[in-house]
């Protein structure tokens, strides 16, 4: 094995979801292996983009694994970093093509900002994801009437809100029929503003109330007497993945666009921020009885 390549540090099967990892994590391990083998090499990011016949950023942007690869590109780079071993080539070679597949989610381009399709990359080859919310209920726990009454919000039209209520039910069979385990805290505020109509929000809650109770999904609330929520500006995710090689990453949706952090300070910032919120909250058996407090105040509502 090459210098720089490891023997488990390709391993996509380390991936929940289907025994396949989604495309955008490939590319991300991809491009940790590539910017190991020219650090590794001391190669420069300029001498790396001539050998491609690109620029300094597209050579920053395939080792963040933010785009899609040329093969062709891949093959120059192991050139240039003397990669000559035809299994360890072809080990590169194989995972580019594979990053290159579109993902499920590909039919709904028409519908989805391409920085959330990043997004569903991740979710899909996560192990563990623990998020915090402070709007609304998050996307894998809504029900099909909720999630279309925020995607409504949006003024969407009828047509586009259909299509996106459908993929955030694609999105929760997978969660369901995967190993993804889910820790969600939910700011008290969010479950007490009405979207829709109280009896929408009954039905919500109710939902809440059965799926905390199946395995691998932990919610909890962030009540108003606390202010840990204080911790974190916004709603935001903390993605974990199984790949030794993948690090933590953490998700923060803006209104155009979103941040993807991976940092080792800015990841620990938030993980200690999410702690906060975390140890700060109700725990899932008084998220239970406080969830039932607000169905009662819901009580006969339509």
């Amino acid at each position: 094995m090459s210098e720089g390549l490891t023997p488990g540090s390709m391993d996509a099967g380390k991936f929940r979801a289907d025994g396949a990892a989604a495309p955008t994590v490939l590319r991300i391990l991809l491009g940790t292996q590539l910017r190991r083998l020219r650090e590794s090499r001391n190669i420069t990011a300029h001498e790396a983009a001539q050998a491609i016949r690109g620029s300094e950023s597209k050579i920053s942007r395939i080792e963040l694994g933010r785009n899609a690869v040329r093969e062709i590109d891949i093959a120059d780079l192991l050139n240039l970093y003397g990669i000559t071993d035809s299994a360890d080539r072809q080990q590169l070679l194989a995972l580019a093509s594979q990053a290159n597949r579109p993902g499920w989610w590909h039919r709904y381009q028409d519908v989805l900002p391409p920085w959330f399709q990043s997004y569903l990359g991740l979710e899909e080859s996560a192990e563990t994801i623990r998020s915090f919310d402070s709007q609304f209920v998050p996307g894998l726990l809504q029900t099909e009437e909720y999630a279309a009454a925020v995607i409504r919000l949006g003024r969407y039209s009828p047509e586009e809100t259909e299509r996106m209520v459908f993929l955030r039910r694609e999105r929760q069979r997978r969660f369901a029929s995967a190993g993804l385990r889910l820790w969600a805290i939910i700011d008290e505020v969010a479950l007490r503003r009405t979207v829709g109509c109280p009896g929408l929000m009954r039905r919500q809650l109710d939902y809440l109330l059965d799926i905390s109770s199946r395995p691998r999904v932990t919610i909890q609330i962030c009540p108003l007497r606390t202010g840990a929520w204080y911790a974190a500006p916004g709603s935001f995710s903390i993605l974990r993945f199984a790949a030794e090689d993948l690090p933590d990453i953490v998700y923060v949706e803006q209104l155009t666009g979103a941040m993807y952090l991976d940092k080792r300070a800015d990841v620990d910032r938030y993980i200690e921020a999410m702690d906060l919120i975390s140890t700060s909250g109700c725990t899932p058996e008084q998220t239970t009885e406080l969830i039932r407090t607000m169905l009662a105040d819901l009580e006969g509502t339509t």
